[in-house]
């Protein structure tokens, strides 16, 4: 298959193509997540996580409260808001309650999206914790109110049916400490629909939405990897990044390979797979299939574009997700890269034979 006639696949396809995508970043997030908590500990587990959702947090929430029209709210139903329409947008089931100008709820009623099927069996208390930390507890901070904080009211991993809680503005400033409570013995009161709000039809078109769920799984992993080598170091994060990322690889291809309406045998039949999986991550990919062999080149990694100098151990970790989906499709296929930009080559390329 030539890059023209790749290129001139259908929207349907793209649409295939970005489930695809979505499903695999999704599944990464989360077994990368299990990875650490079995193998390095809850602890470092757990800060792995705060990192990744503070840095989710401090990138996307003021822009995501202007785009979603909800910047001029009363805090605490803003940030409540923003959840539940940000959320929804991403396919997460979540849930949202008005309870005054100073106390909204939030909820994320099981099944969790990032704890998908029986993974949420793995994840420690603390881990889950660590997500409130980096994100629900440094709102009123990123928004000026140092007396808005968050108080989690269940967390699912603890065997409560949701992960909720409420936004609540107090009458004085909080300390540091202060910006996460944990408040058990309260429930979060019933979901009524009619009285959610609403995003737009007209300015969230299906096209576009198939887009936002791929970023939203997409984005987890822009943070999530660099950060596990940030705090385990290129040798342990990177080999456990990596080891996560080959597990999932192989054990998504089947479903990838589905969801992209069948993968060709032999290499060049997986190549124009991965080809249309980098571009439907917006991957200038270019295919050349010679005879059994084929190769792919791309300038672009849009995955990681808004991170600098990342370290060589994120690129190799993230690479293990197409050589555990080759050695699904063939295991006596190779996979090499022979150019790579963050080394100083015009191109990323990989060849398949």
């Amino acid at each position: 298959m030539t890059p023209t006639s790749a290129a001139a696949r259908s929207a349907a396809a793209d649409g295939a193509a970005y489930r695809a995508v979505e499903h695999i970043y999704h599944s990464y997030l989360t077994g990368l997540i299990l990875t650490l908590s079995s193998r390095a500990g809850a602890p470092r587990a757990a800060e792995v996580v705060f990192r990744t959702f503070r840095r989710q947090q401090l990138a996307r929430f003021l822009p995501g409260l202007k785009k979603l029209g909800l910047d001029r709210l009363p805090h605490a139903v803003a940030c409540a808001q923003y959840h539940y329409l940000a959320n929804q947008v991403g396919g997460v089931k979540v849930e949202y309650v008005f309870e005054s100008d100073r106390k909204a709820w939030v909820r994320y009623p099981p099944p969790r999206w990032i704890w998908s099927g029986t993974a949420i069996c793995g994840i420690p208390s603390e881990v889950s914790r660590a997500m409130l930390r980096g994100w629900h507890a440094n709102n009123g901070v990123v928004l000026g109110n140092p007396r808005l904080g968050f108080v989690c009211t269940g967390q699912t991993v603890d065997g409560q049916p949701g992960l909720e809680g409420y936004y609540r503005e107090w009458d004085h400033e909080l300390a540091p400490e202060e910006r996460l409570q944990f408040s058990p013995g309260e429930r979060c009161p019933p979901f009524r629909a009619e009285l959610a709000p609403r995003l737009p039809e007209n300015t969230w078109p299906e096209a576009r939405l198939q887009k936002v769920l791929r970023n939203y799984a997409m984005e987890y992993i822009t943070s999530i990897v660099p950060e596990t080598i940030a705090v385990l170091g290129p040798e342990e994060g990177g080999h456990l990044a990596g080891a996560a990322a080959r597990l999932v690889g192989m054990h998504t291809f089947d479903e990838v390979a589905a969801l992209l309406g069948g993968v060709d045998a032999g290499a060049p039949g997986f190549a124009t797979a991965f080809a249309r999986l980098a571009r439907a991550q917006d991957d200038d990919a270019a295919l050349q299939v010679e005879g059994r062999r084929a190769t792919v080149r791309q300038t672009s990694w849009r995955l990681m574009a808004e991170r600098e100098a990342l370290a060589p151990a994120v690129f190799d970790a993230w690479n293990e997700l197409w050589v555990g989906a080759a050695l699904a499709h063939d295991r006596f296929m190779r996979v090499e890269v022979t150019e790579r930009r963050d080394r100083g080559d015009v191109h990323w390329c990989w060849q398949f034979s």
